[in-house]
């Protein structure tokens, strides 16, 4: 890969079909990167607003530079990390695993912060995509800091615990959080009370981050799958929603095998890729609507 900067933007030069924007930005783990007319994706990172786009073959990264490339991007686009040798582990494993990398052959896993993952996916609990996206924004525009505007629209970072300090449950509730205000405002609260790292959680070994992450109101197993995978990099964990759910019994385990059941199989049958193999399983099986 070679690193070009050029008139506020650093090109990425042969990243080859380990990097397509639509694959990573809809596979359903992140709620901040909007889809724009041009096919190209505008995001919210540490405070920061980016767009990306490819566009013959180079991934373009726009309103950036070379020291936030090295210093942010590089890791949040998880670019140390060889993604054809992933593909090629899942690809011998089975025949349901070859066709769906291939198919989502530009997902990469996003490392993003696990504070914001923890709030997101409380908020996605039995929500569809776009009101999670407008809870979201909500909460960032009244109780996060403004980092300014880019094309003409103003951006807001996501909130920190203590942006929200004085927010109250009905504050909440204003953003369209829905019935999870309660469960915002119960972390939110915990968090300030205890000082507490959620970050931190990153040091313990899987098992012992989804229970401490459980021990939170609103968070249940797939939950804290998600923000074990997602915000704290856990890859040997595997979120089971409707469609991972389908796409199992589609290819893997009998009918109405109950969630823990499915996600034990596949911890033992995908091991240390299991997070990857949940991504690549999810977006063939959402976007194909297999098991509908």
């Amino acid at each position: 890969m070679n690193v070009i900067e050029e008139k506020n933007r650093v090109i990425l030069e042969g990243i080859g079909d380990d990097f397509e924007p639509q694959h990573v930005f809809d596979c359903g783990q992140c709620f901040r990167w909007i889809r724009q007319e041009d096919g190209s994706y505008t995001g919210v990172v540490q405070g920061r607003v980016i767009n990306v786009k490819k566009e013959n073959g180079n991934i373009i990264l726009d309103n950036t530079n070379k020291k936030d490339f090295e210093e942010i991007w590089f890791d949040y686009f998880d670019l140390g990390r060889d993604y054809t040798v992933i593909k090629k582990e899942l690809k011998a494993m089975d025949e349901y695993l070859d066709k769906a990398t291939d198919f989502g052959k530009g997902i990469r896993i996003l490392r993003q912060d696990g504070w914001e993952m923890l709030i997101s996916f409380i908020i996605s609990a039995n929500n569809r995509i776009p009101m999670i996206q407008r809870a979201i924004n909500n909460l960032s525009e009244k109780y996060g800091k403004c980092i300014g505007e880019y094309s003409g629209k103003t951006y807001y970072a996501f909130p920190t615990p203590e942006d929200f300090k004085n927010a109250t449950t009905e504050d909440i509730r204003a953003c369209q959080t829905g019935f999870r205000d309660k469960y915002i405002k119960g972390v939110v609260d915990y968090v300030n009370e205890n000082n507490e790292d959620i970050l931190s959680y990153r040091n313990l070994d899987t098992d012992e981050c989804t229970k401490a992450l459980i021990k939170f109101n609103g968070v249940g197993p797939k939950v804290a799958d998600c923000i074990a995978l997602f915000g704290m990099f856990k890859y040997d964990t595997f979120p089971v929603d409707v469609w991972v759910k389908r796409v199992m019994e589609e290819f893997y385990v009998e009918d109405n095998l109950s969630l823990p059941k499915i996600r034990k199989f596949a911890l033992d049958k995908f091991g240390d890729l299991a997070g990857f193999a949940q991504q690549y399983l999810f977006y063939y099986a959402r976007e194909l609507g297999i098991g509908r």
